[in-house]
This record gives C-alpha cells, structure tokens and sequence, in this order.
C-alpha cells in the first residue's frame, strides 16, 4: 500500500472499517487511549482539540462517536504526525480531521485561542525525574514529561478551549491531586470523575477526567470501571466499550 512505510504496519480497529497505521518499534496507543475516547463526550458539530494525537487515534474513535464533530490533530513529533496524517487519508476522514505536527504549547497560534468545543489529551504519564525514561526518543517523548509537563498541557489545552470549553483526561490515579492542581491553575474546573482499576480487588490505576473552562466547582463522580474480573478475563464493561466504539 502506498500509505505504507517500511516497518509500519495497518492494524483494524473493529469500528466502522476503520484502520490505523503504526509502526512496532514506536509508540502504539494502549487500552487508555480507548477508555478516554469512550468517556468523551462530544455534541453535535462541535470542533474538537486532540492535543498530542501521537498516532491519532483518538481522533479516529471520535470521529465515529459523533459524526458531524471536526478535529484539529496536534503532535510534536514530525513521524508520528506524518503517521497519524495517513492514517486519516486512509479512512478518508481530511475533511474531518486535520492533522498539524506543532508543539502543542503553540497549538493556540495554528487553530486560534479560545475557538475550540471541546478537547481530549492523553499526556505523559511518567513525572520528570520520577520515572526511567525510554531509551527510544519517541516513546519517551509520549509516555515521559522530557519536554512537556502537566502543568503545560494543561495550560496549552485551556489556550485553545472556549468558555465552558470541556477537556477530557486521562492519567494516573496517583497523581490526581497534581492534576486537578494543574487543571484549576489554568482556570479549568474538574467537573466530572471516573476511576479505573484493573480488577475490583486492586486499587485505582488511572482516572478518566473531564474539566470545564471557567466553570463553577462541583465533581460529580462516576462508579469505577473495572476492566478484569478475578480470574484475568474481561469485564462484560470493558467488552462493551470495545464493541461500542
């Protein structure tokens, strides 16, 4: 296939014949990626922010949960954007989603402050200084804060979101006081929560977490999503979610 580099390879997503492009030796979205885009909420023809869209799949998922939604795709990384850019002309979506290979700090001067819905960031996870960084640059570069931090993110994500503009989340259960820190510095009002926990008998991992631009407080919490049951096997949730996206 001509969308097709060396090394790549085109992996089916079980959703509306949609396909992504990845490449084994790089980042590749998890399960993460698929538990945030199913805690997004999006309206109609609302314009969309995917801020550090690595191969794109949020995005893609999106596209199909409301499809008169529009998305502006923003990566640092010029083969990742170059990647997640055909992954879209695969699909057929440019006229939907527009892929730009910028550092998302500046994203506000390419799709213009405070024009945004709505937007959906999945960050590093790992803490400057905290973690052991990947010995690939590009996997550290998106699962490590070498060169961007929560505090930034968020930040550059309230840059391009309207007044009572939402951002949706995902990120560590542990660091959450850090994030909602972050998030409330840059006026966006955590307003609604979901922990995940790999099995019942486990304690949070991650928490799905969607903030409102200059909004009142006010948290409303979701009951936990369970992803395994005891004996490894998938929650009958987690099956749905899968099968819904």
């Amino acid at each position: 296939m001509s969308f097709i580099k060396p090394h790549e390879r085109v992996d089916d997503l079980q959703l509306n014949g949609l396909r992504i492009i990845q490449n084994p030796c790089a980042f590749r979205f998890g399960m993460d990626a698929v538990l945030l885009a199913s805690f997004t909420r999006l309206r109609p023809h609302e314009r969309v922010a995917d801020m550090g869209t690595g191969t794109g799949i949020l995005s893609l998922l999106l596209s199909q949960q409301e499809p008169t939604a529009s998305f502006e795709a923003v990566e640092l990384q010029a083969d990742m954007a170059d990647m997640a850019a055909r992954s879209v002309r695969l699909n057929g979506l440019e006229d939907r989603i527009c892929v730009r290979q910028a550092d998302m700090r500046m994203a506000y001067e390419i799709i213009g402050r405070e024009s945004m819905d709505a937007a959906v960031c999945n960050p590093p996870y790992g803490k400057r200084g905290g973690t052991l960084p990947s010995d690939r640059d590009g996997v550290n570069l998106s699962r490590h804060e070498a060169s961007l931090t929560i505090r930034e993110a968020s930040k550059a994500c309230a840059a391009v979101l309207r007044t009572h503009g939402r951002l949706s989340m995902v990120f560590p259960a542990a660091r959450m006081l850090e994030l909602c820190d972050a998030l409330r510095e840059s006026r966006l009002e955590p307003k609604r929560a979901r922990m995940v926990c790999a099995k019942i008998s486990r304690p949070p991992y991650l928490l799905l977490l969607e903030a409102m631009k200059n909004a009142k407080p006010g948290l409303l919490w979701l009951p936990p999503l369970v992803a395994y049951e005891e004996d490894g096997s998938e929650t009958q949730e987690l099956l749905r979610i899968y099968h819904r996206l």
